[in-house]
């Protein structure tokens, strides 16, 4: 194979497997060259990587060691991304009624949800993170796309059992925004023991959804490992049950009468280095 063949292939191979430890004795075997050629390989992929803003390969020594892809883009682009995000969500045809706002079309583009994902696998790349864990139904495409890049399985809790779930472990819990009690339902075979839990979802306004995700965790003896949300809603009315997250964008305000919504930046972006 030739090298720009084998470089090639080596890349995809790493993009398709984030955060996996892959040995350099395993390409060199797989692709038949000598273990300094495989090295200066990687060497010219990481520079690359880290050239095109998609991430970087970190060496790990020893005689178990090798290489792994860490997803991640850098600082301008991700500030590029959010500010672009901002500005469309700052368009008054997505007022509906009642003051809510029309987000479908994003958490429907594969491109922008792909982008999300990395962004907050970038946040919370230090969490060590066993699975990710959302809420049905709209946040389900963001927590797969940020599970995508973290390597890890997605767990959906959900307001009904479903009959192909087996059994499932269920709560009551009190919804922020609108005060109501609701249940929540996450099959027995979702989660182990101390099981480290991202959990990531669309939109948060008093945070009462995710704090009842948080105690449906404790059913199952898991730790929150960490708390991401596309969007958040500011309000003097609410008290905010939720402290510790990270948000993409904040919406400051929704002007109904006069057609305005003003959106800004979330703290996401202080984690991004």
């Amino acid at each position: 194979m030739k090298r720009s063949e084998r470089l090639v292939a080596m890349t995809h191979y790493l993009l398709d497997h984030p955060r996996e430890l892959v040995s350099l004795p395993f390409f060199s075997e797989t692709y038949q060259a000598a273990k300094s050629s495989i090295s200066e390989d990687l060497g010219i992929i990481n520079q690359m990587f880290q050239k095109e803003s998609i991430g970087y390969l970190q060496t790990v020594s020893g005689a178990a060691g090798g290489v792994k892809y860490i997803p991640q883009f850098s600082k301008a682009y991700s500030e590029s991304f959010v500010s672009r995000l901002c500005e469309r969500l700052e368009d008054p045809e997505r007022l509906l009624p009642g003051g809510y706002l029309f987000m479908s079309d994003l958490l429907g583009d594969p491109h922008t949800v792909r982008d999300i994902g990395r962004l907050f696998a970038s946040a919370f790349a230090d969490k060590e993170v066993d699975v990710v864990m959302t809420v049905a139904t709209k946040g389900i495409p963001l927590a797969y796309a940020v599970a995508s890049y973290l390597n890890v399985p997605v767990v959906i809790a959900r307001r009904d059992p479903k009959v192909t779930e087996g059994s499932t472990v269920s709560i009551n819990y009190v919804s922020g925004s609108t005060k109501k009690i609701q249940t929540m339902v996450l099959t027995k075979r979702s989660l182990k023991e101390n099981s480290r839990v991202l959990i990531i979802d669309d939109f948060m306004k008093a945070g009462g959804t995710i704090a009842g995700m948080q105690n449906l965790l404790k059913e199952f003896n898991a730790v929150t490992a960490g708390i991401g949300v596309l969007a958040e809603a500011e309000d003097e009315d609410e008290d905010r049950v939720v402290e510790d997250y990270l948000s993409l964008v904040q919406i400051l305000n929704v002007d109904d009468r006069n057609k305005q919504i003003k959106v800004a930046t979330g703290n996401l972006l202080d984690k991004i280095t």
